[in-house]
């Protein structure tokens, strides 16, 4: 079995990861993306791979980079996409570009008994540049058994899409583009997504019992976030279900309660990690339970940008700030949070990304990438980064002390909007930093994430120009900020011992 894989051949954006991570009747299945491999290795050291050659004759590239993955008795379903062959179209002045005439969307099936693999379903639009949309989530329907598919990367056909076991036809159960998604209750649920710009809208539910489709739209993000603030560039991140309780990660943190009958308790967004435009989020990874509560990571570096964008994003009042900037700055490292109701805490910090993770006996093991998936113009023949497994011994996640950290927050990242929502539980020193350009203040949200959410205090500091030092070991929860006036000049360091 292979632990360490660096940079080989793969046509795409940037890096890919490693996927779909999930052990199941003693078999670790795992894709390696961008090289398109699908790893299914045995306690007994002996391992099979598969390139993906039911789509084309190869060179392939691709694979999954959402963790589409599901599995039942003696069979794990994965999906995702794959170029096949890859087509890697040259470079000009740096920039490089792919051909998506070849990009196929994918479910397979392998039988754990019988070491086989098949080729459920596939599908390709064969145009330059569009590709039909991939499959980034994969649920199997328990009373229906099918699987139902998330759809929501792609040009056309997105949506969420009912799949039978043994393959076949896929039929529309939704039309609104659907990247993620859980099981809740006897519900699937899944984000509704229908401009990946934007973010997710609402939550939309497939009832496995009789069918309907239920959709809850949320009009006003401020009026549920827990300190009053909108969220905005809310990308899906990925969904689980835990106290009777749907959890959808995006970027800004984290939408909890019940969807599906919100006269109960009505879904609210907690924020956690903003840094504004940065794209610092749970992009592109999974939550897992863990000892009944959920382990959830939030990466430093899923997207970035080098070529062919010189856009910019002007706000009135601030500074131009070109779109490059704003995702290739590195506020912190990523993390792994471990939150039981009404904590949150911060249990490990990594590198550039968590890419996948899953749970082997006392082990938790971790995927992850060392680059991000990079624009449109920033093709290259070979996968930018380094890729791996990391293993963790549960109790050392659960039992541990906190890492040390530092965030690094600019002013023009942030401007005046909320900002942070960083758990300070088992952190004995933490402080805010801020060098200002100018005078101004700094209002403090202190909450938790009890079910429901409850904002327990509110404080509003008064700030100097120059260097200033905020003691925050009064908050034991969870801390958001904002500034009171915009001050593209700042640096805030978020400093965590």
């Amino acid at each position: 079995m292979r632990y360490y894989y660096p940079q080989r051949y793969g046509p795409e954006w940037g890096s890919g990861g490693i996927f779909g991570l999930t052990y199941h009747k003693g078999v670790l299945y795992y894709t390696v993306s961008m090289e398109a491999e699908a790893f299914f290795s045995r306690g007994d050291d002996t391992e099979e791979v598969y390139r993906f050659q039911y789509l084309g004759p190869g060179p392939s590239s691709g694979g999954d980079t959402y963790n589409a993955v599901d599995f039942v008795d003696d069979e794990i379903f994965f999906g995702g996409w794959v170029h096949n062959p890859a087509v890697f179209k040259g470079k000009v002045n740096g920039s490089g570009e792919i051909d998506f005439r070849n990009k196929y969307s994918h479910v397979h099936v392998y039988n754990i008994s019988e070491h086989s693999i098949r080729l459920l379903w596939s599908e390709s639009i064969h145009d330059e540049y569009k590709w039909a949309g991939e499959i980034s989530q994969i649920i199997y329907d328990p009373i229906g058994d099918r699987l139902l598919l998330g759809r929501a990367d792609g040009h056309v056909n997105l949506g969420i899409y009912s799949l039978p076991r043994r393959g076949g036809k896929p039929t529309v159960i939704s039309d609104t583009p659907g990247l993620k998604g859980s099981l809740f209750l006897d519900y699937a649920c899944f984000d509704m997504q229908p401009d990946w710009r934007r973010g997710i809208d609402g939550v939309q539910c497939v009832d496995l019992v009789n069918g309907r489709l239920l959709k809850h739209t949320i009009e006003s993000w401020s009026r549920i976030s827990v300190d009053g603030g909108p969220v905005e560039l809310r990308g899906s991140g990925y969904a689980v279900s835990a106290y009777t309780r749907y959890f959808h990660f995006i970027r800004g943190g984290v939408l909890v309660g019940n969807p599906v009958e919100p006269w109960i308790e009505e879904p609210r967004f907690v924020r956690l990690f903003d840094f504004g435009r940065n794209p610092y989020a749970p992009h592109r990874s999974n939550a897992i339970i863990l000892g009944g509560g959920i382990l959830a990571p939030f990466n430093a570096y899923t997207h970035g940008l080098l070529h062919g964008f010189g856009l910019s994003l002007e706000e009135p009042g601030s500074q131009s700030v070109s779109l490059a900037r704003y995702y290739n700055t590195i506020v912190g490292p990523s993390v792994l949070v471990y939150i039981t109701p009404p904590e949150a805490r911060i249990v490990a910090a990594l590198g550039a990304r968590v890419t996948s993770m899953t749970v082997k006996g006392d082990e938790v093991i971790l995927g992850y990438s060392s680059a991000p998936n990079l624009g449109g113009r920033d093709a290259m023949p070979v996968d930018a980064g380094v890729k791996g497994l990391m293993f963790i011994r549960k109790d050392a996640l659960l039992t541990g002390s906190p890492p040390p950290l530092v965030f690094k927050v600019y002013g023009w990242m942030i401007n005046n909007s909320y900002f942070g929502g960083i758990p300070l539980t088992g952190y004995r020193e933490p402080r805010l930093v801020a060098y200002l350009s100018k005078p101004n203040k700094l209002v403090v949200y202190h909450y938790d994430l009890s079910l429901p959410p409850e904002l327990l205090e509110q404080d509003t500091i008064a700030l100097s120009k120059g260097k200033n030092t905020i003691d925050l070991k009064g908050y034991w929860s969870i801390v958001s900020f904002k500034l009171e006036e915009s001050d593209p000049e700042a640096r805030i360091h978020l400093i965590l011992n």
